[in-house]
């Protein structure tokens, strides 16, 4: 089973441990982004995945696309050119105090690029899945036009598309969203979003849920769900829940519904101690991918999304360098993370 995704890979600029951007005398240099991200999980799960995307032929690039080959992704698709990798500056958050993101990725390569850039057709060819998110269509209305292609040709192929909405009000307005995510969603086959996402594109609220008071409320993430594949024709929808106590604890679940069965299946809840964010909604994206990939329950898939991500916040970086047996561990005990015997 082949699996593309595609989007931007960013250099990521962070502080030493809990730093402060004011206080640091240096950064650590490390790669992420959301696409990239889901294929290293699905890489380290063992399927054949590839990461498309446009970066420069200079050293910072090929450093980008090392960063990739290490785990097993397919970078052979990548296309070379421009000037700029783009950077985002991570300050990572602990208890009261919340993480802060910089972005400086104006003019990147894959801001720039063109529809010309990608030969969709070719990368297509024996390729079962196709993963993309909001984030990357946000970059310019160039960008939203080679996902348009991309989600074209994969249809054409006869590929499973999945999104996720991933709305970033740093890049472009919720008109500009809706817009561009109203067109791109007619293909998407597998919806994945949170109650902030669903209700910034496209108005979609869930009822008698406080989505910044964490107060959860199933029957109003139905709806969400329900109304989001009636809208767009989804095959199935999936809603994280993300209870936020502090930086450094959060309550973490999902629910996936699956429109042929009308099942909605909620996980089980983790209570999570954070080690680093950032990722965690694209290893529940590649968790997720896996699981339907190959062909678990509507339970078992949501049930091995969640874990892989409570899993990832547990790790520092973007990737998730988990193995399919740990997740699994996870998934199958009782969410505590203990050996049981």
């Amino acid at each position: 089973m082949k699996v593309v995704t595609f989007g931007e890979l960013m250099v990521r600029l962070q502080p030493f441990n809990y730093e402060r951007f004011v206080q640091a005398n240096s950064l650590e240099f490390t790669f992420g982004g959301g696409e990239a991200n889901v294929a290293v999980s699905l890489a380290n799960y063992g399927l054949d995945a590839a990461f498309v995307t446009k970066l420069p032929a200079h050293a910072i690039g090929q450093a980008a696309v090392n960063s990739l080959r290490r785990y097993g992704v397919d970078t052979s698709m990548i296309t070379r050119g421009g000037d700029r990798v783009g950077i985002y500056y991570n300050e990572k958050g602990a208890s009261q105090r919340g993480s802060v993101c910089i972005y400086d990725r104006a003019n990147s390569a894959i801001q720039l690029a063109q529809p010309s850039d990608f030969d969709w057709d070719k990368i297509f060819e024996g390729v079962d899945w196709f993963h993309f998110t909001g984030i990357t269509p946000a970059l310019g209305a160039n960008v939203v036009e080679i996902c348009l292609e991309a989600c074209k040709a994969a249809k054409a192929h006869g590929v499973k598309i999945s999104c996720d909405l991933n709305y970033r009000g740093k890049l472009w307005t919720r008109a500009e969203a809706r817009e561009a995510m109203t067109k791109l969603c007619e293909y998407v086959d597998v919806c994945i979003s949170n109650e902030e996402d669903a209700k910034d594109v496209f108005g979609i609220e869930a009822e008698a849920t406080d989505i910044y008071g964490g107060k959860l409320n199933a029957e109003g993430y139905k709806s969400v769900a329900k109304q989001l594949a009636d809208k767009f024709h989804f095959e199935k929808v999936a809603i994280t829940l993300r209870e936020s106590h502090n930086a450094s604890e959060n309550g973490w679940s999902a629910m996936l519904y699956d429109v042929a069965s009308g099942e909605y299946c909620f996980s089980k809840k983790y209570e999570l101690k954070i080690i680093d964010r950032v990722g965690g909604g694209d290893s529940f994206g590649g968790g997720l991918i896996y699981a339907l990939l190959n062909g678990k329950s509507t339970q078992d898939a949501v049930e091995f999304a969640v874990a892989a991500s409570a899993l990832k916040h547990t790790i520092e970086g973007d990737y998730n360098m988990m193995t399919v047996s740990e997740v699994e561990k996870l998934a199958g005990g009782d969410g505590s993370g203990r050996i049981q015997r």
